[in-house]
C-alpha cells in the first residue's frame, strides 16, 4: 500500500529542526554510540512505515538506545530542544501508531530484547520492551507456564508494543488483554524522568497508573521494562470446530454460549470467504461448505472441560450447526488454531492488498453489523472477509483491494471509515486492540464528546507539556474538531458535519 505523504495531515513541520539536522545528529552521537544513530537514507528507509503500510514517511533520524539511561538522556535533550519523538517497537502495529515524522526522531527499542528475570515463585517475568510476545511463553513453558495474551502477530510483536496498544488475542475472552496481564512497568517521561509503576504483585506501593499507560500508544512515556504475570497451563484443553449454514446461526450460537455462563478460553468466528482462504493456506480441515465457523476453546480440569464441551455441542445443535469436530489431542487443537493465526497472511491469495480493520461491538449486534458490512462491500464494489474475536465482539474485517489503484485505495479507506462509524452507532467503539494511531484519529469525534477529549488531553499535557511524544496520533489535528472542544458529538451525530475529516 502506497500513497503520497502530501495527502496526509501530519503536525506542522518545524523547519528549524530540519535545518539543524546535522547538529542534532552530532549531539545524539555523543549521547549514545554513534553506530546506534542512523542518519543515512538507506539506513532509515526500513523505518519509514509500520504495518499500516499505506502511509510512509522517512524520519529525521533513527536512534537505537541500549539502556534506560540512554533513553532518558535522549528524551531530556529532545524536550529541551523541542524535538518531536516517535517511539517504535517491532513495527507490527496496524493503526499507524509508529508512523515517523519528517522533523522527528524515531526512537527504536529493538535493542531492548532481553528477558531480565523469571520468577516462578511469584509467577511473573520481567522483560525489556523489545522481547517478542511469544518469547515469554517459550522462556517459561519448560516449567508448565505460559503468557496468556496472544495477538496473531505474537511471533514478531514486542511486549512493549503490546502494552502501548493494549493488545489482545484469541484468548482475551477469558484471560483479558495486556492490561489484565501486566504487573509493573519502568517508563521514561518526556523530561527524562525514570519511574517505576507497580511491581511483582498486584498491591504495590504508589499510584496505580498501569491502566493509564496501557493503551496510551506512546503519547505519555517510553516503556523500558515490563513485568508480566504468567499462568500455569491448565490440566485439559480442548477446542471445538463448528460450522454453520448462516452467519446469523453462528452469531446466535455465540450469544447462547455466553448467556449460559460459559467463559471459553477463546472463541473465534470466521465467514465463508476467510474459511476458504485460510484452509487453502494452512490445510486446517475447516468446513468449507459452511457460511460461518466458530472455534471454541475450553480449558480446566478434565471433568470440567468434558461438561463444557457437551454444553457447547448442545448450543451448536440448537443453532443449526452443519458440522462439529472436537480436538482429540494437542496436535489437532493446535491445527485448528494454526488456521486462525494464519488468517491475515492467507488473504494475500485473495487480492494484491488488504486493509485490516479493528472495531468492537456488543455481541448481540453481531449479525446486524455483518449485514451492514456486506451491504457496504456491494456499495464500494470491494470484497471483504471477516475474522473476529466473537466472545468479546472485536471485529477484524479485511477489505481486499489493489494498492496500485489510487481510486480503490480511497474507496477502501472510506469503506473502513463507514464500518467503524457503524460500530459506534450500534453502541460499540472504534478499536479493540489495534489502537487509534494515525488511522482512526479523526474518528475520535464520533465516539467522544468535547469534555471527554479535553480530559484526555489534560493528562497528555501534564506528562508531555510540549506535546513532543508521538504527535499527530490519536487526537484530531484539525483545530475545529474535538481537540479544541469545538465539536460536541451526541449519540453519534456531529454538530458541524461540514468540517472536513481529512
Amino acid at each position: 500500500m502506497i500513497t503520497d505523504m502530501s495527502e496526509l495531515a501530519l503536525p506542522k513541520v518545524d523547519k528549524s529542526t530540519i535545518l539543524n539536522r546535522d547538529k542534532i545528529v552530532s549531539k545524539l552521537k555523543r549521547i549514545i554510540k554513534s553506530e546506534n544513530v542512523l542518519d543515512h537514507n538507506d539506513e532509515i528507509k526500513p523505518y519509514e512505515t509500520d504495518a499500516l503500510s499505506a502511509y510512509k514517511q522517512k524520519p529525521l533520524v533513527v536512534v537505537l538506545p541500549e539502556n534506560t539511561q540512554e533513553v532518558s538522556e535522549i528524551l531530556k535533550y529532545c524536550n529541551k530542544e523541542k524535538i518531536k519523538v516517535v517511539p517504535r517497537g517491532a513495527g507490527t502495529g496496524l493503526s499507524g501508531g509508529a508512523l515517523p515524522l519528517k522533523d522527528g526522531i524515531l526512537l527504536a527499542l529493538g535493542k531492548f530484547n532481553k528477558i531480565l528475570e523469571i520468577d516462578f515463585e511469584n509467577r511473573c517475568v520481567i522483560a525489556q520492551p523489545g522481547v517478542t510476545n511469544l518469547s515469554i511463553t517459550h522462556a517459561v513453558q519448560h516449567k508448565g507456564f505460559y503468557y496468556a495474551p496472544d495477538p496473531s502477530s505474537q511471533i514478531a510483536c514486542s511486549i512493549g508494543g503490546n502494552v502501548a496498544e493494549n493488545s489482545g488475542g484469541v484468548h482475551s475472552l477469558k484471560y483479558g488483554t495486556t492490561s489484565n496481564n501486566i504487573l509493573g512497568l519502568e517508563v521514561v517521561f518526556m523530561d527524562g524522568t525514570i519511574s517505576r509503576i507497580g511491581g511483582k504483585t498486584y498491591d504495590s506501593e504508589g499510584y496505580d497508573l498501569l491502566g493509564l499507560i496501557s493503551g496510551s500508544e506512546g503519547l505519555l512515556c517510553v516503556i523500558t521494562e515490563v513485568t508480566v504475570k504468567i499462568l500455569k497451563k491448565p490440566q485439559t484443553v480442548k477446542a471445538a470446530l463448528i460450522g454453520f449454514p448462516t452467519i446469523e446461526d453462528g452469531g446466535n450460537c455465540v450469544s447462547d454460549i455466553i448467556a449460559s455462563g460459559i467463559v471459553p478460553a477463546g472463541m473465534e468466528m470466521m465467514d465463508k470467504a476467510l474459511i476458504e482462504a485460510t484452509d487453502n493456506f494452512s490445510k486446517a480441515g475447516y468446513p468449507r461448505d459452511a457460511e460461518s465457523m466458530l472455534i471454541v476453546e475450553l480449558d480446566g480440569t478434565k471433568s470440567e472441560v468434558d461438561e463444557l464441551i457437551n454444553k457447547v455441542s448442545a448450543a451448536a445443535k440448537k443453532n443449526n450447526s452443519s458440522s462439529l469436530k472436537i480436538s482429540n489431542n494437542e496436535e489437532e487443537r493446535l491445527k485448528f488454531w494454526a488456521g486462525r493465526k494464519a488468517a491475515f497472511p492467507a488473504c494475500g491469495a485473495m487480492a494484491p492488498d488488504y486493509y485490516c480493520m479493528d472495531g468492537t461491538i456488543p455481541r448481540r449486534k453481531l449479525s446486524e453489523v455483518l449485514k451492514e458490512i456486506s451491504r457496504l462491500s456491494q456499495k464500494y464494489d470491494l470484497p471483504v472477509a471477516n475474522a473476529f474475536h466473537a466472545g468479546d465482539g472485536n471485529l477484524h474485517p479485511l477489505i481486499m483491494f489493489d494498492a496500485n489503484n489510487k481510486e480503490q485505495l480511497e474507496k477502501t479507506e472510506q469503506f473502513g471509515t463507514d464500518i467503524l462509524k457503524y460500530c459506534v452507532k450500534v453502541g460499540g467503539v472504534l478499536t479493540g486492540e489495534h489502537g487509534v494511531g494515525f488511522e482512526k484519529r479523526e474518528l475520535m469525534c464520533e465516539m467522544f464528546n468535547d469534555n471527554d477529549i479535553q480530559q484526555q488531553l489534560r493528562i497528555k499535557k501534564a506528562l508531555d507539556s510540549h506535546s513532543l511524544l508521538n504527535p499527530g496520533k490519536v487526537y484530531p489535528i484539525l483545530r475545529k474538531c474535538a481537540e479544541e472542544g469545538r465539536v460536541h458529538v451526541h449519540r453519534g451525530r456531529e454538530k458541524f458535519p461540514d468540517i472536513p475529516r481529512f
